[in-house]
């Protein structure tokens, strides 16, 4: 069911990376390789730590009933820090100290990794595609950070370049939760409007806590805003959409990032008329192919719900890692795992994401994104292919 990776295998060469004492190998045998996560399978983000635990895990049953790699089975010990940086340190020292873990895969939050990495990499630990959007996840460079999706940063610069291009929007504005995810949106915003020479009208910031834009929104109405860019999740992102068409504002796109591409959004009234950016399309399972059709059938077996952008990352993490382990050899070593993931080229998984290519200089595998318009309760892309930006 995996997927097959195209193209030519490019030598692999590593870069010299910021000093770090080379710590002993860990969490490897003749019989298993381990795998650790630091999760959510409770408390805000269970829907995510939940889903993208499951397809991990489905893959890693696959790749083990198929005789594991290089004659060694994957384990994975995912551990439930709910979404709490204090719990997921605690949870990373057990990772790392006690369990001794080759890899870490799907660490949740962008508090909590940055919580984690000193002590993950002091202990010469990768960071395998956490569930964060946050460009601290791949920069500045570090030899074990690796990801494979856009970032909020990117969607909004890929939704500005496609909507003064497509659209023609002569002037941009955002909305934002006034934090360091939301500030990703801003400036992905601000770079992108000064790369596409239009202004940017006006920005807004909320609380996390709030539930009344009205002041927003007429700040942002007054601008004359012809595009609003979000950073916003799916609570915010619907009470911010409502309440401008329940104002009157019915000349005004608008689009949230990945956090708002979501089947709580999608299902939610009033929603029709929102767009969306996302690294990663749920598929119809009827207009799927059949291995997809298989896939989707699989997880609700095991989960008893309908995937979502986080199951699909579970799955092509595990996919990535795959590759990586086998181009690793017999004589598997951190170094050599690196090396086998920097030759990734051409890569696509079996849902239509975009193409995936990895170097010694760049672990982000992709910064391209899909944009979405909800029509109907669902999410329809505006083209086939991924959009992006230039710098």
């Amino acid at each position: 069911m995996f997927t097959k990776v195209f193209g030519v295998v490019a030598a692999a060469c590593l870069v010299a990376a910021p000093a770090r004492a080379q710590a002993p190998l860990h969490g490897v045998s003749d019989s298993e390789i381990l795998l650790g996560s630091v999760t959510a399978l409770s408390g805000p983000a269970a829907f995510a730590g939940v889903a993208e635990t499951a397809t991990l895990q489905m893959g890693i049953d696959e790749i083990n009933a198929a005789g594991g790699i290089h004659g060694r089975k994957l384990r994975l010990i995912a551990e439930d820090a709910q979404y709490q940086v204090p719990r997921a340190v605690q949870a990373a020292n057990k990772l790392i100290s006690r369990d001794k873990v080759f890899l870490m895969v799907a660490n949740i939050g962008t508090p909590m990794n940055l919580a984690i990495f000193p002590e993950q990499f002091k202990a010469n630990i990768p960071n395998m595609f956490p569930a964060s959007q946050a460009r601290q996840m791949w920069l500045p460079f570090d030899r074990l950070k690796f990801v494979a999706a856009s970032g909020y940063y990117d969607q909004a610069r890929s939704t500005i370049s496609w909507m003064v291009q497509a659209k023609g929007k002569k002037n941009v504005c955002a909305l934002y939760q006034d934090t360091d995810f939301g500030k990703e949106t801003l400036d992905g915003v601000k770079d992108q409007a000064a790369a596409s020479k239009i202004p940017v009208a006006e920005t807004a910031g909320y609380r996390p806590t709030d539930t009344d834009f009205t002041a927003h929104i007429l700040k942002l109405r007054a601008a004359k805003c012809e595009l609003v860019l979000l950073g916003s999740l799916v609570r915010d992102s619907i009470l911010i959409y409502t309440s401008i068409r329940k104002n009157g504002w019915t000349d005004v796109d608008v689009v949230g990032n990945a956090a708002g591409y979501d089947p709580v959004v999608a299902a939610a009234p009033g929603m029709d008329g929102y767009y969306a950016a996302t690294s990663a399309l749920v598929p119809l399972r009827d207009e799927a192919p059949a291995p997809v059709q298989r896939w989707i059938d699989a997880y609700k077996k095991r989960t008893g719900s309908d995937p979502s952008t986080s199951a699909i990352n579970g799955q092509v993490a595990i996919d990535l890692i795959r590759i990586g382990l086998e181009r690793a050899g017999k004589n598997l070593s951190v170094e050599t795992f690196i090396a086998g993931m920097e030759s990734i080229r051409d890569y696509h998984d079996m849902f239509g994401g975009p193409e995936q290519n990895y170097s010694a200089t760049s672990h982000q595998g992709t910064r391209s994104s899909f944009l979405t318009e909800l029509k109907g309760g669902k999410f329809i892309p505006l083209s086939k292919e991924p959009v992006d930006y230039k710098d």
